[in-house]
């Protein structure tokens, strides 16, 4: 393999090999069932071969996950090991924020290192939630979700209204004057939000202009965008996510509105401790105003 699986699959196969559970693994790293048994599957499918035996209710080791445990475990060891060496101990209390990785490589990035520079004594643990199971009340002080904001038990500030456009690679963008040149040009879809290319299309006057357009469907925004920036075709995406981004431009000035928007939500019994206020307080639009790049949200 020319890399290492992700490291949040290989906290899953570390959590349920030594649980031999999937529900135990998950409450551990605060994520659902689901969420460990979806990370589990595409470990397993990236190393071709099965590590764990699902039994109607138990599971067991595979020859080749008994074999590779011992490597993981010592590899974490070694990890915490060098981390508590060069960094000291772990802070007693960490905000924990989870969210998705696109709000968070783009929107939360800048937000996040002024909110370290002015109080660099509270500790954030970051926690990425990849697929809509990851999210839930357990496990994080602070998300950022994606949605309508009625959840039940949540309480939820919005981040501001939101709105979709095209986004490509500055090279492509040149070549497309009004909407009626994207005939033929790939378009990159992300599937699961309200508002697609169906859509902005109509409202750019050129209905139906997808069916003379080769399409490559993604299951998240981060891999569209990543497309986009190579040139790979044309993305649909949420106008704040183009913040501090010098690889994407949006060709045309057409933004479609959107009932869905990003919100800031936190468990109807919150923790009252000062450092997750501080946090929640931060990242609300009457919070201060970034200074590492991007317009105010």
């Amino acid at each position: 393999m020319d890399a290492l699986p992700p490291l949040i699959w290989l906290q899953a196969f570390e959590a349920a090999a030594r649980t031999l559970s999937f529900t135990a693994a998950g409450r551990e790293l605060g994520v659902t069932q689901a969420a460990i048994s979806q990370r589990i599957r595409l470990l397993e499918d990236r190393l071709g071969q099965k590590l764990f035996v699902r039994h109607p209710r138990s599971l067991t080791l595979t020859p080749a996950g008994q074999a590779w445990l011992p490597s993981i475990h010592d590899a974490f060891a070694r990890l915490a090991e060098g981390t508590q060496e060069v960094f000291g101990g772990t802070p007693s209390r960490a905000v924990t924020l989870r969210t998705t990785p696109v709000i968070q490589q783009s929107w939360l990035a800048p937000r996040l290192l002024d909110f370290h520079r002015a109080h660099p004594e509270v500790a954030v643990r970051l926690v990425s939630a990849i697929w809509p199971d990851d999210f839930g009340p357990q496990g994080a002080d602070l998300e950022i979700r994606y949605g309508l904001g009625d959840w039940a038990d949540m309480q939820a500030v919005s981040l501001g209204d939101e709105s979709l456009l095209p986004a490509c690679a500055p090279s492509l963008a040149t070549m497309l004057h009004e909407p009626a040149d994207l005939a033929g040009r790939t378009l990159l879809h992300a599937v699961g939000f309200a508002v697609g290319w169906t859509t902005w299309l109509e409202r750019a006057g050129v209905a139906g202009l997808e069916q003379a357009c080769p399409a490559l469907t993604c299951d998240n925004q981060v891999m569209t965008l990543t497309l986009a920036s190579r040139g790979g075709g044309v993305a649909l995406t949420h106008r704040r996510l183009l913040e501090g981004r010098d690889d994407l431009v949006a060709p045309f000035s057409l933004a479609v509105p959107s009932e869905e928007a990003f919100w800031l939500v936190r468990p109807a019994r919150h923790s009252d401790h000062p450092d997750v206020l501080l946090l929640w307080e931060w990242l609300q639009p009457t919070g201060p105003w970034p200074s590492s790049g991007g317009e105010r949200a």
